[in-house]
Protein backbone atom coordinates (compact mmCIF):
# COMPACT_ATOMS: atom_id res chain seq x y z
CA UNK A 1 0.00 0.00 0.00
CA UNK A 2 1.15 3.39 -0.79
CA UNK A 3 1.76 5.68 2.29
CA UNK A 4 1.97 9.01 3.38
CA UNK A 5 3.17 11.37 6.18
CA UNK A 6 2.19 14.81 7.66
CA UNK A 7 3.49 17.78 9.82
CA UNK A 8 1.31 20.31 10.02
CA UNK A 9 2.55 23.68 11.86
CA UNK A 10 0.68 26.99 12.33
CA UNK A 11 -3.18 27.30 13.39
CA UNK A 12 -6.60 25.39 13.68
CA UNK A 13 -7.21 26.41 10.56
CA UNK A 14 -3.53 24.32 9.05
CA UNK A 15 -5.04 21.67 11.31
CA UNK A 16 -8.21 21.42 8.86
CA UNK A 17 -6.72 21.69 5.91
CA UNK A 18 -4.41 18.69 6.60
CA UNK A 19 -7.09 16.37 7.91
CA UNK A 20 -8.69 16.86 4.59
CA UNK A 21 -5.83 16.53 2.56
CA UNK A 22 -5.64 13.39 4.96
CA UNK A 23 -8.94 12.10 3.47
CA UNK A 24 -7.95 12.66 -0.01
CA UNK A 25 -4.82 10.71 -0.14
CA UNK A 26 -6.76 8.11 2.04
CA UNK A 27 -9.58 8.13 -0.74
CA UNK A 28 -7.11 7.46 -2.73
CA UNK A 29 -6.06 4.38 -1.40
CA UNK A 30 -2.85 5.42 0.74
CA UNK A 31 -2.14 4.70 4.53
CA UNK A 32 -0.92 7.89 6.49
CA UNK A 33 2.34 6.61 8.47
CA UNK A 34 4.17 8.72 11.18
CA UNK A 35 6.57 11.82 9.78
CA UNK A 36 9.89 10.05 10.88
CA UNK A 37 8.98 6.91 9.31
CA UNK A 38 9.21 6.03 5.57
CA UNK A 39 6.64 6.79 3.47
CA UNK A 40 6.35 7.34 -0.15
CA UNK A 41 5.02 11.00 0.07
CA UNK A 42 5.58 13.37 2.52
CA UNK A 43 3.62 16.48 3.29
CA UNK A 44 4.58 19.73 5.11
CA UNK A 45 1.91 22.05 5.88
CA UNK A 46 3.46 25.37 6.74
CA UNK A 47 2.81 28.14 8.82
CA UNK A 48 4.95 31.70 8.60
CA UNK A 49 3.13 34.05 11.26
CA UNK A 50 6.69 34.68 12.66
CA UNK A 51 10.51 34.73 11.88
CA UNK A 52 10.52 31.74 14.36
CA UNK A 53 7.64 29.40 12.51
CA UNK A 54 9.43 30.10 9.00
CA UNK A 55 12.29 28.83 10.76
CA UNK A 56 10.79 25.57 12.19
CA UNK A 57 8.92 24.96 8.78
CA UNK A 58 12.40 24.58 7.06
CA UNK A 59 14.08 22.74 9.32
CA UNK A 60 10.76 20.20 8.86
CA UNK A 61 11.12 20.51 5.50
CA UNK A 62 14.73 19.25 5.54
CA UNK A 63 14.12 16.22 7.61
CA UNK A 64 11.59 15.01 5.02
CA UNK A 65 13.65 13.38 2.27
CA UNK A 66 16.39 11.46 4.72
CA UNK A 67 14.15 9.06 6.16
CA UNK A 68 13.68 8.09 2.37
CA UNK A 69 15.30 9.48 -0.53
CA UNK A 70 12.76 8.23 -3.31
CA UNK A 71 9.96 10.12 -1.40
CA UNK A 72 8.20 12.93 -2.98
CA UNK A 73 8.24 15.95 -0.30
CA UNK A 74 5.19 18.94 -0.98
CA UNK A 75 5.32 21.76 0.65
CA UNK A 76 2.15 23.93 1.48
CA UNK A 77 0.85 26.43 3.75
CA UNK A 78 1.37 29.80 4.10
CA UNK A 79 5.57 30.01 3.91
CA UNK A 80 5.41 28.12 0.77
CA UNK A 81 3.00 30.82 -0.59
CA UNK A 82 4.58 33.62 0.53
CA UNK A 83 8.18 32.93 0.14
CA UNK A 84 8.04 30.04 -2.60
CA UNK A 85 11.86 30.84 -4.16
CA UNK A 86 13.01 30.28 -0.72
CA UNK A 87 11.22 26.49 -0.29
CA UNK A 88 12.71 25.53 -3.69
CA UNK A 89 15.83 26.30 -2.90
CA UNK A 90 15.47 23.62 0.39
CA UNK A 91 16.90 20.20 -1.09
CA UNK A 92 14.39 17.61 -1.57
CA UNK A 93 11.29 19.58 -2.27
CA UNK A 94 9.80 18.22 -5.10
CA UNK A 95 6.09 20.19 -5.35
CA UNK A 96 5.53 23.59 -4.14
CA UNK A 97 1.71 24.50 -3.67
CA UNK A 98 1.03 27.41 -0.85
CA UNK A 99 -2.75 28.02 0.03
CA UNK A 100 -4.72 26.78 -3.03
CA UNK A 101 -4.97 23.90 -5.00
CA UNK A 102 -4.85 21.48 -2.44
CA UNK A 103 -8.17 19.56 -3.40
CA UNK A 104 -5.87 18.41 -6.51
CA UNK A 105 -2.66 17.46 -4.46
CA UNK A 106 -3.00 13.65 -5.22
CA UNK A 107 -2.58 13.80 -9.10
CA UNK A 108 -0.13 16.28 -8.56
CA UNK A 109 2.14 14.14 -6.18
CA UNK A 110 1.48 11.50 -8.28
CA UNK A 111 2.89 12.92 -11.73
CA UNK A 112 6.10 13.57 -9.86
CA UNK A 113 8.98 11.81 -9.70
CA UNK A 114 11.69 11.98 -6.83
CA UNK A 115 14.40 13.78 -9.09
CA UNK A 116 11.36 16.24 -10.15
CA UNK A 117 10.44 19.85 -8.84
CA UNK A 118 7.42 22.12 -9.71
CA UNK A 119 5.98 24.91 -7.93
CA UNK A 120 2.26 25.74 -8.18
CA UNK A 121 2.16 28.65 -6.73
CA UNK A 122 0.21 32.00 -7.76
CA UNK A 123 -0.99 35.33 -6.71
CA UNK A 124 -3.16 34.79 -4.30
CA UNK A 125 -4.27 38.34 -4.06
CA UNK A 126 -6.26 37.32 -7.06
CA UNK A 127 -8.43 34.54 -5.72
CA UNK A 128 -11.80 35.17 -4.77
CA UNK A 129 -12.93 31.55 -4.80
CA UNK A 130 -13.46 29.35 -1.81
CA UNK A 131 -11.48 26.17 -2.13
CA UNK A 132 -13.45 23.15 -0.83
CA UNK A 133 -11.75 21.11 1.64
CA UNK A 134 -14.77 18.28 2.78
CA UNK A 135 -13.89 16.37 6.02
CA UNK A 136 -15.94 13.40 6.78
CA UNK A 137 -13.95 11.81 9.85
CA UNK A 138 -10.76 12.80 11.76
CA UNK A 139 -7.62 10.20 12.02
CA UNK A 140 -7.56 10.60 15.65
CA UNK A 141 -9.90 12.71 18.30
CA UNK A 142 -13.58 11.42 17.89
CA UNK A 143 -14.57 14.54 20.39
CA UNK A 144 -14.02 17.92 18.51
CA UNK A 145 -14.14 18.61 14.86
CA UNK A 146 -12.72 22.03 12.66
CA UNK A 147 -14.61 23.23 10.22
CA UNK A 148 -13.19 25.59 7.71
CA UNK A 149 -15.83 28.30 7.15
CA UNK A 150 -13.98 31.58 5.82
CA UNK A 151 -10.66 31.97 3.88
CA UNK A 152 -8.31 35.58 4.03
CA UNK A 153 -8.15 38.26 5.72
CA UNK A 154 -8.65 41.96 4.51
CA UNK A 155 -7.51 43.63 7.99
CA UNK A 156 -3.74 44.16 6.94
CA UNK A 157 -2.86 44.72 10.52
CA UNK A 158 0.70 46.96 10.06
CA UNK A 159 2.76 43.62 11.80
CA UNK A 160 0.51 40.72 9.97
CA UNK A 161 1.95 38.87 6.95
CA UNK A 162 -0.93 36.51 6.59
CA UNK A 163 -3.46 38.65 4.22
CA UNK A 164 -0.20 38.56 1.71
CA UNK A 165 -0.02 34.59 2.47
CA UNK A 166 -4.36 33.80 2.49
CA UNK A 167 -5.42 36.23 0.37
CA UNK A 168 -8.81 38.21 0.14
CA UNK A 169 -11.70 37.10 2.35
CA UNK A 170 -13.65 34.20 0.85
CA UNK A 171 -16.73 32.60 2.63
CA UNK A 172 -17.71 29.16 2.75
CA UNK A 173 -21.49 28.69 1.30
CA UNK A 174 -23.51 28.10 4.94
CA UNK A 175 -25.09 25.41 3.23
CA UNK A 176 -22.09 23.40 2.40
CA UNK A 177 -20.69 24.30 6.20
CA UNK A 178 -24.17 22.85 7.70
CA UNK A 179 -24.07 19.49 5.74
CA UNK A 180 -20.52 18.97 6.72
CA UNK A 181 -21.48 19.79 10.52
CA UNK A 182 -24.56 16.56 10.14
CA UNK A 183 -21.90 14.57 8.04
CA UNK A 184 -19.39 15.10 11.34
CA UNK A 185 -22.44 14.51 13.82
CA UNK A 186 -23.60 11.69 12.28
CA UNK A 187 -20.09 10.09 12.55
CA UNK A 188 -20.08 10.72 16.08
CA UNK A 189 -18.32 14.28 17.31
CA UNK A 190 -20.26 16.01 19.81
CA UNK A 191 -18.41 19.37 19.68
CA UNK A 192 -17.41 21.07 16.43
CA UNK A 193 -15.35 24.56 15.77
CA UNK A 194 -15.63 27.09 13.66
CA UNK A 195 -12.57 27.80 12.25
CA UNK A 196 -11.02 30.48 9.65
CA UNK A 197 -8.36 32.93 9.05
CA UNK A 198 -10.61 36.01 9.98
CA UNK A 199 -14.10 34.08 11.12
CA UNK A 200 -15.23 37.52 11.90
CA UNK A 201 -16.09 38.22 8.22
CA UNK A 202 -18.00 35.24 7.14
CA UNK A 203 -20.21 35.75 4.81
CA UNK A 204 -19.43 39.61 3.79
CA UNK A 205 -17.70 38.74 0.58
CA UNK A 206 -21.39 36.98 -0.23
CA UNK A 207 -23.77 38.78 1.25
CA UNK A 208 -26.09 35.62 2.08
CA UNK A 209 -24.90 34.59 5.47
CA UNK A 210 -23.32 36.13 8.08
CA UNK A 211 -21.81 34.36 11.03
CA UNK A 212 -24.91 34.95 13.48
CA UNK A 213 -26.53 33.27 10.97
CA UNK A 214 -24.85 30.24 10.59
CA UNK A 215 -24.32 30.05 14.35
CA UNK A 216 -28.28 30.20 14.96
CA UNK A 217 -28.48 27.45 12.09
CA UNK A 218 -26.09 25.21 13.91
CA UNK A 219 -27.19 25.45 16.56
CA UNK A 220 -30.43 23.78 15.33
CA UNK A 221 -28.45 20.42 14.24
CA UNK A 222 -29.58 17.31 16.69
CA UNK A 223 -26.74 15.09 18.06
CA UNK A 224 -24.03 18.34 18.19
CA UNK A 225 -24.02 19.04 21.96
CA UNK A 226 -21.32 22.14 21.37
CA UNK A 227 -20.47 25.03 19.04
CA UNK A 228 -17.01 26.79 19.43
CA UNK A 229 -15.73 29.92 17.74
CA UNK A 230 -11.92 30.24 17.39
CA UNK A 231 -9.96 33.35 17.79
CA UNK A 232 -12.50 36.00 16.72
CA UNK A 233 -12.33 39.75 16.06
CA UNK A 234 -13.92 42.08 19.12
CA UNK A 235 -15.34 44.51 17.22
CA UNK A 236 -17.84 41.99 15.54
CA UNK A 237 -18.88 40.61 18.82
CA UNK A 238 -21.20 44.44 18.94
CA UNK A 239 -24.57 44.46 21.19
CA UNK A 240 -26.68 43.23 17.83
CA UNK A 241 -24.53 40.09 17.79
CA UNK A 242 -24.87 39.54 21.09
CA UNK A 243 -28.31 39.82 21.08
CA UNK A 244 -28.63 37.42 17.73
CA UNK A 245 -26.46 35.07 19.36
CA UNK A 246 -27.66 34.65 23.09
CA UNK A 247 -30.06 32.01 23.18
CA UNK A 248 -28.00 29.48 21.01
CA UNK A 249 -27.27 26.97 23.76
CA UNK A 250 -24.91 24.71 21.96
CA UNK A 251 -22.81 27.87 21.80
CA UNK A 252 -19.80 28.00 23.95
CA UNK A 253 -19.16 30.59 26.56
CA UNK A 254 -15.50 30.92 25.67
CA UNK A 255 -14.62 34.03 23.77
CA UNK A 256 -11.18 34.19 22.25
CA UNK A 257 -11.01 38.03 21.45
CA UNK A 258 -7.53 39.39 20.10
CA UNK A 259 -6.43 42.41 22.08
CA UNK A 260 -2.61 43.03 20.85
CA UNK A 261 -2.68 46.01 23.06
CA UNK A 262 -3.88 48.04 25.73
CA UNK A 263 -3.05 51.44 24.63
CA UNK A 264 -4.81 53.51 21.67
CA UNK A 265 -1.44 54.57 20.31
CA UNK A 266 -0.18 50.88 20.00
CA UNK A 267 -3.53 50.14 18.63
CA UNK A 268 -3.54 52.88 15.96
CA UNK A 269 -0.36 52.22 14.73
CA UNK A 270 -0.93 48.44 14.37
CA UNK A 271 -4.14 49.51 12.48
CA UNK A 272 -6.09 47.57 14.63
CA UNK A 273 -9.38 49.96 14.01
CA UNK A 274 -10.73 49.83 17.72
CA UNK A 275 -9.74 51.60 20.78
CA UNK A 276 -9.43 49.72 24.39
CA UNK A 277 -12.92 51.33 25.36
CA UNK A 278 -14.22 49.93 22.55
CA UNK A 279 -12.58 46.64 23.44
CA UNK A 280 -13.90 46.73 27.17
CA UNK A 281 -17.36 47.36 26.19
CA UNK A 282 -17.10 44.16 24.49
CA UNK A 283 -16.30 41.71 26.55
CA UNK A 284 -19.10 43.60 29.22
CA UNK A 285 -21.43 42.78 26.87
CA UNK A 286 -20.37 39.37 26.35
CA UNK A 287 -19.96 38.65 30.33
CA UNK A 288 -23.68 40.44 30.87
CA UNK A 289 -25.11 37.35 28.88
CA UNK A 290 -22.56 34.69 29.52
CA UNK A 291 -21.75 35.08 33.44
CA UNK A 292 -19.24 32.17 33.51
CA UNK A 293 -17.98 33.16 30.13
CA UNK A 294 -14.17 32.66 29.49
CA UNK A 295 -12.82 35.61 27.53
CA UNK A 296 -9.23 34.49 26.79
CA UNK A 297 -6.61 36.82 24.45
CA UNK A 298 -3.35 37.71 22.01
CA UNK A 299 -1.53 40.56 23.54
CA UNK A 300 1.64 41.42 21.54
CA UNK A 301 4.71 43.19 23.15
CA UNK A 302 7.48 45.49 21.87
CA UNK A 303 5.69 46.48 18.81
CA UNK A 304 7.75 49.19 17.22
CA UNK A 305 7.74 52.52 19.22
CA UNK A 306 5.83 50.88 22.17
CA UNK A 307 6.91 52.84 25.44
CA UNK A 308 7.42 52.43 28.90
CA UNK A 309 4.05 54.10 29.57
CA UNK A 310 2.30 52.61 26.37
CA UNK A 311 3.34 49.29 27.56
CA UNK A 312 2.12 49.88 31.57
CA UNK A 313 -1.12 51.44 29.80
CA UNK A 314 -1.38 47.50 28.68
CA UNK A 315 -0.67 46.32 31.81
CA UNK A 316 -3.52 48.25 33.14
CA UNK A 317 -5.72 47.08 30.99
CA UNK A 318 -5.17 43.59 31.28
CA UNK A 319 -5.23 43.64 34.94
CA UNK A 320 -9.12 45.24 34.42
CA UNK A 321 -10.16 42.90 32.15
CA UNK A 322 -9.23 39.85 33.62
CA UNK A 323 -8.36 37.34 30.93
CA UNK A 324 -9.34 33.62 31.83
CA UNK A 325 -6.01 33.28 29.78
CA UNK A 326 -3.39 35.02 27.16
CA UNK A 327 -1.61 34.01 24.46
CA UNK A 328 1.48 36.35 24.36
CA UNK A 329 3.36 37.20 21.56
CA UNK A 330 7.44 38.98 21.52
CA UNK A 331 6.54 41.49 18.27
CA UNK A 332 8.78 39.27 14.99
CA UNK A 333 10.14 41.78 12.33
CA UNK A 334 8.17 40.57 8.94
CA UNK A 335 9.58 41.53 5.99
CA UNK A 336 6.84 43.03 3.39
CA UNK A 337 4.54 44.17 6.21
CA UNK A 338 4.59 48.37 7.27
CA UNK A 339 5.77 47.59 10.65
CA UNK A 340 8.85 45.95 9.38
CA UNK A 341 9.85 50.01 8.25
CA UNK A 342 8.80 51.64 11.09
CA UNK A 343 11.60 53.12 13.61
CA UNK A 344 12.20 52.70 17.14
CA UNK A 345 12.83 48.90 16.99
CA UNK A 346 12.34 47.57 20.52
CA UNK A 347 15.26 45.34 21.91
CA UNK A 348 14.92 41.74 22.38
CA UNK A 349 16.17 42.23 26.20
CA UNK A 350 12.78 45.06 26.93
CA UNK A 351 10.57 42.23 24.44
CA UNK A 352 11.50 39.31 27.01
CA UNK A 353 10.91 41.39 30.40
CA UNK A 354 7.86 42.74 28.85
CA UNK A 355 6.32 39.41 28.13
CA UNK A 356 7.30 38.05 31.32
CA UNK A 357 5.32 40.66 33.03
CA UNK A 358 2.35 40.32 31.04
CA UNK A 359 2.71 35.88 31.66
CA UNK A 360 2.56 37.15 35.38
CA UNK A 361 -0.49 39.10 35.12
CA UNK A 362 -2.26 36.90 33.15
CA UNK A 363 -1.63 33.92 35.37
CA UNK A 364 -2.52 35.81 38.16
CA UNK A 365 -6.26 36.51 36.55
CA UNK A 366 -6.45 33.12 35.20
CA UNK A 367 -6.10 31.83 38.54
CA UNK A 368 -8.82 33.68 40.06
CA UNK A 369 -10.85 32.59 37.20
CA UNK A 370 -10.76 28.89 37.75
CA UNK A 371 -10.98 29.60 41.62
CA UNK A 372 -14.31 31.69 40.59
CA UNK A 373 -15.50 28.28 39.41
CA UNK A 374 -14.66 25.70 41.88
CA UNK A 375 -17.84 24.18 44.04
CA UNK A 376 -19.88 24.42 40.39
CA UNK A 377 -21.66 21.89 38.67
CA UNK A 378 -21.23 21.46 34.98
CA UNK A 379 -20.56 19.53 32.28
CA UNK A 380 -17.55 17.91 31.18
CA UNK A 381 -16.44 16.48 27.40
CA UNK A 382 -13.59 14.02 28.28
CA UNK A 383 -11.20 13.53 25.90
CA UNK A 384 -8.31 11.58 26.43
CA UNK A 385 -6.37 10.01 29.73
CA UNK A 386 -4.01 11.65 31.79
CA UNK A 387 -0.42 11.08 31.00
CA UNK A 388 1.36 9.49 33.40
CA UNK A 389 -2.13 9.27 35.74
CA UNK A 390 -3.93 5.55 35.98
CA UNK A 391 -7.57 5.67 35.61
CA UNK A 392 -7.58 9.74 35.17
CA UNK A 393 -9.48 11.11 32.47
CA UNK A 394 -9.09 14.96 31.02
CA UNK A 395 -11.68 16.89 29.30
CA UNK A 396 -12.96 20.00 28.70
CA UNK A 397 -16.01 22.35 30.13
CA UNK A 398 -18.08 24.90 27.61
CA UNK A 399 -15.67 27.40 29.04
CA UNK A 400 -12.58 25.77 28.03
CA UNK A 401 -11.97 24.63 31.69
CA UNK A 402 -9.56 21.78 31.37
CA UNK A 403 -10.91 19.43 33.56
CA UNK A 404 -9.08 15.83 35.06
CA UNK A 405 -11.26 13.12 36.81
CA UNK A 406 -10.58 9.90 38.07
CA UNK A 407 -12.52 6.62 36.92
CA UNK A 408 -12.84 3.15 36.32
CA UNK A 409 -14.38 3.33 33.45
CA UNK A 410 -13.20 4.81 30.07
CA UNK A 411 -15.10 7.75 29.77
CA UNK A 412 -13.43 8.90 26.51
CA UNK A 413 -15.58 10.79 24.15
CA UNK A 414 -18.46 11.26 26.88
CA UNK A 415 -20.15 13.81 28.62
CA UNK A 416 -20.01 13.92 32.09
CA UNK A 417 -21.72 15.73 34.74
CA UNK A 418 -19.18 16.62 37.68
CA UNK A 419 -18.53 19.36 40.76
CA UNK A 420 -15.47 20.87 39.82
CA UNK A 421 -13.13 20.87 43.41
CA UNK A 422 -9.60 21.90 43.27
CA UNK A 423 -7.32 23.88 40.79
CA UNK A 424 -3.71 23.53 40.78
CA UNK A 425 -4.07 27.25 38.51
CA UNK A 426 -3.76 25.31 35.17
CA UNK A 427 -6.53 22.53 35.53
CA UNK A 428 -9.47 21.81 38.02
CA UNK A 429 -10.02 18.54 40.00
CA UNK A 430 -13.46 16.76 39.67
CA UNK A 431 -16.13 14.69 41.02
CA UNK A 432 -18.57 12.78 38.98
CA UNK A 433 -22.10 13.63 40.82
CA UNK A 434 -23.57 10.20 39.51
CA UNK A 435 -20.81 8.07 40.22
Amino acid sequence: MKTVAFYTLGCKVNQYETEAMTELFTSNGYKTVDFDSEADIYVINTCTVTNMSDRKSRQIIRRAKKNNLNSIVIVTGCYAQTAPEDVAKIEGVNLILGTQDRKNIVSLAEKLLPDQMTCGVSDIMHNHSFEELHIQSYSDNRTRAYIKVQEGCSQFCSYCIIPYARGPIRSRPIDEVLCEVERLAENGFKEIVFVGIHIASYGIDIGKAMLSELLIRANKIDKIRRIRLSSIEPMTLNHKFIEDIKDCHKLCPHFHLSLQSGCDATLERMNRKYTASQYKQIVNGLRKHFPDAAITTDIMVGFPGETDDEFMQTCKFVKETAFADAHIFQYSRRSGTPAAEYGNQIAPKIKEARAKKIAELTAISRMEFLKSQLGKTTEVLFEQLVHGKTNWYEGKTDNYITVIMRSDDDIRGQFKTVSLKESDGNTITAINIHA
